[in-house]
């Protein structure tokens, strides 16, 4: 009999790429070893997100999209096919990426991940006193009742009186929100004006528009009249009637109270789903606070009332995890005893993963992209599938060195339960552990695009490759620092887990606040510092809002410079450069594809075969500058676009794009395309421009090669050399070691932590060796 390992189905132990050429790959060929840990590393922009995401990941989610009916393909989202000659042995891939899980407000870390839904079941069979089936516990689900007349057609026809009531725990005050909302009216009207003068001051309510014409023509009160004198009933139809029908410059309207209005458009969306502006305008005019009906629990009476061992499922879902999961062990229940297991396991994985200082009812849009990827690991750790791809950006972003030796077991885990890891990453603790490794370069951008090296990690050290020389890399303990000109004072901070916490931020030198995930480090700083807002700048790695057209060039104003140079060489007008404009393609409109709706399947993008997917016209395209197209300079890299601009304002972004690390990222490529650590570089890159500031960075380092780090630290001295003050959230030990002053929150995570447990240089901190972070950092430096 043949032998198991040499049975034709056993051949197939490599995912084979042949002639990738997503963005900036070239011609990419090699081979992954599946049922194995393979590490992708390489410079930011070297081409490690196209070929695993872009290539691998994307083709394998194709495929499966492809086998549902084509009813079911309409609702999936569009999946292309990648740049590449040929794709063999590839196995169904789930992506654990860094994406903000959604912004709906009724998204908590419990229903997110099932957990709050194995409660619901266990609270509806043992809870005491009975109140009804799961959903008696779920605050998005209302209680309703109804009776009326059903006729029944079974041999002669029927008429039934039937009544239903349906029992929910949503808390009939807040609707399940939690919350509610105090609006102060002066903030939302100027009650010197009349309606026509611009009396409403909320976002978008112009006094010519629309929205203002359905008050001031509504027939209810003058609107010519100033506010201040309107009667009390005019004022409150103003802001609380509810919907009547008007009639508006002869069409039929919906009248509907401002505040009710605001209340359903604006204040019961995601805060951070709203534009800047509008966002502004809410943090100014509403004062959020917990609904007093259901003490921001989200859940109504009857099922507060229901209780195992006294613990209410409000009681539990405010439970840290690590005290849920102590709590769920106690239950002896039998007739539960499968329940609980599951429920005791999806609980340990929480901890394991190191997310144990959360608790269910955290709302799942305020999580960061580390946590966000974390919690969906939950699903997974559990799951009974092998033979798996799953795919990894960068899953240490947001965790602290004590935190990474966590995250690479449950890696390798999910590795010996028979399943390939793909994992994009820089840190050496992670590229320690692979099996086989994958390095992109040897550049960004152009300049990269190709395999410089695969094999195992002691190969790496000896391939002489940037990420080989630099996987050994330690930066060492700033000699002196720099001494401190005033301090951002903070008191009393209390925000979630800190324990009315006071310090002294120091300004005029780099300093960085760390503290393993969970420790209150951002609720310390992104919770008190907009009490300086007139100094703080804040550079986070959020999305950029912007359209689909939006690019490096327009989001930084470079291509207004680059269009009114093109428009004065050749005596046109500049809006004739704007693929948004007059010098759109015809037949893409300026998109540089064609849309094509394909009906009850997904639509299909192909690109304009007029303008060859530059968006712009023939005629446009005919104008050059130094002899250049528009499609041609915004084709170029920031590097290659510096010199050719010359000097001007123009340059001086581009060279900021160069120092953040930018230099590869094309003028004219979608925003979308860039990583949130991209992203970040970028809004510094524009921030930068302001002198005498305070820039409060959210871990910087977040998509950066070994490399790169030293870059970046070299641009942080830059900054603080040119009088600004920089303040890095950071777990990188070498930003930690180049710091003036450290500020450290701990000791542990959630209740554990809270405090700032050392302040004070990073030699001292080394020095004293008290705290984790001052454990791994002495390691670190070789102290």
């Amino acid at each position: 009999m043949t032998p198991a390992s040499e049975h034709v189905a056993d051949s197939h132990g490599l995912i084979r790429v042949v002639g990738a050429r997503e963005n900036n790959l070239q011609g990419v060929d090699v081979e992954i070893p599946k049922r194995r840990l393979t590490v992708f590393t390489g410079v930011s922009g070297s081409g490690k997100s196209s070929l695993v995401f872009g290539t691998i990941a994307a083709e394998s989610q194709r495929l499966i999209n492809e086998t549902y009916p084509t009813f079911v393909q309409q609702f999936m989202g569009q999946v292309n096919r990648p740049e590449v000659d040929a794709l063999e042995n590839i196995s169904p891939a789930i992506v654990v990426d860094q994406e903000r899980m959604g912004a709906n407000a009724r998204s908590t870390v419990g229903t997110a991940t099932d957990v709050h839904a194995m409660l619901r079941v266990l609270y509806s069979r043992i809870g005491h006193p009975h109140i009804g089936s799961p959903q008696a516990f779920s605050f998005n689900v209302p209680s309703a009742s109804g009776s009326g007349s059903l006729t029944v057609a079974a041999g002669a026809s029927t008429t039934q009186h039937r009544r239903f009531e349906i029992t929910g725990g949503m808390c009939p005050a807040c609707e399940g929100l939690g919350q509610a909302s105090e609006i102060d009216i002066d903030e939302v009207l100027d009650r010197s004006l009349s309606l026509r003068d611009g009396a409403i001051r909320v976002p978008g309510y112009t006094p010519d528009g629309w929205m203002v014409k359905g008050y001031s023509e509504s027939g209810f009160f003058p609107p010519d009249e100033p506010i201040a004198q309107f009667t009390a009933t005019q004022l409150n139809d103003l802001l609380y009637k509810e919907q009547t029908k008007v009639k508006v410059a002869g069409i039929n309207m919906t009248y509907e109270g401002l505040i009710l209005k605001i209340t359903k458009s604006i204040l019961q969306k995601d805060r951070d789903s709203l534009q800047p502006h509008v966002r502004s305008f809410v943090d100014r005019a509403v004062k959020f606070m917990p609904c007093t009906a259901c003490g921001g629990t989200r859940l109504n009476d009857g099922a507060r009332s229901s209780t195992i061992a006294g613990v209410s499922i409000a009681d539990a879902a405010a439970m840290q995890i690590t005290e849920l999961a102590e709590w769920v062990a106690s239950i002896t229940d039998a007739s539960v005893a499968p329940l609980v297991a599951g429920l005791r396991q999806t609980l340990d994985s929480f901890v394991a993963i190191g997310l144990g200082y959360l608790s269910l009812d955290r709302a799942s849009g305020t999580l960061s992209g580390g946590e966000a990827q974390r919690t969906k690991m939950i699903r997974h750790l559990g799951s009974s599938l092998t033979d798996v791809t799953y795919v990894f950006d960068e899953p240490t972003t947001g965790l602290h060195p004590h935190d990474i030796q966590r995250m690479n077991d449950l890696l390798l885990l999910l590795r010996d339960k028979g399943n390939t890891v793909l994992v994009v990453e820089h840190k050496p603790e992670v590229v320690a552990i692979a099996d086989h490794v994958v390095d992109l370069g040897p550049g960004a951008g152009r300049a990269g695009g190709r395999i410089v090296y695969e094999g195992d990690v002691a190969g790496l050290r000896a391939s002489g490759t940037l990420t080989g020389t630099h996987l050994d890399h330690r930066a060492r303990l700033k000699p002196a620092t720099r001494a401190a000109r005033g301090a951002l004072q903070i008191r009393g901070a209390s925000l979630h887990n800190l324990r009315s916490v006071d310090v002294d931020v120091p300004l005029g030198i780099l300093t960085v606040v760390t503290g393993v995930a969970g420790s209150g480090k951002s609720s310390l700083i992104h919770g008190s510092l907009p009490a300086f807002d007139d100094v703080v700048v804040v550079v986070d790695q959020t999305a950029i809002k912007g359209s689909r057209r939006s690019s490096p060039a327009t989001y930084t104003g470079v291509l207004d410079a680059i269009r009114t140079a093109f428009a004065k060489a050749n005596g046109v007008k500049p809006g004739l450069f704007s693929a948004n404009s007059e010098g759109a393609c015809p037949a893409c409109r300026g998109l540089g594809v064609i849309i094509t709706n394909l009906g009850f399947t997904q639509s299909v993008e192909t690109r304009c075969e007029l303008c060859g997917g530059s968006g712009f016209s023939d005629t446009v395209l005919e104008y050059r500058w130094q002899g250049k197209t528009i499609a041609e300079v915004l084709a170029m890299s920031a590097d290659e676009a510096a010199p050719f601009v010359g000097t001007g304002p123009a340059h001086a972004v581009l060279r900021r794009m160069i120092d953040v690390g930018l230099g590869y990222t094309t003028l004219g490529q979608s925003l979308s395309s860039l990583s949130g650590g991209e992203r970040q570089r970028l809004k510094l890159a524009i921030a930068m421009a302001k002198p005498g500031a305070v820039y409060v960075l959210d871990e910087p380092t977040t998509g950066l090669h070994l490399a790169d780090v030293d870059n970046l630290l070299a641009l942080l001295d830059r900054l603080v050399d040119a009088g600004n003050s920089v303040i890095a959230i950071e777990h990188h030990q070498a930003v930690m070691a180049h710091a003036d002053w450290i500020i450290d929150v701990g000791p542990g995570a959630g209740r554990e932590g809270g405090r700032v447990v050392f302040a004070g240089t990073p030699e001292d901190l080394v020095a004293t060796g008290e705290t984790l972070t001052a454990r791994h950092l002495a390691t670190y430096v070789g102290a």
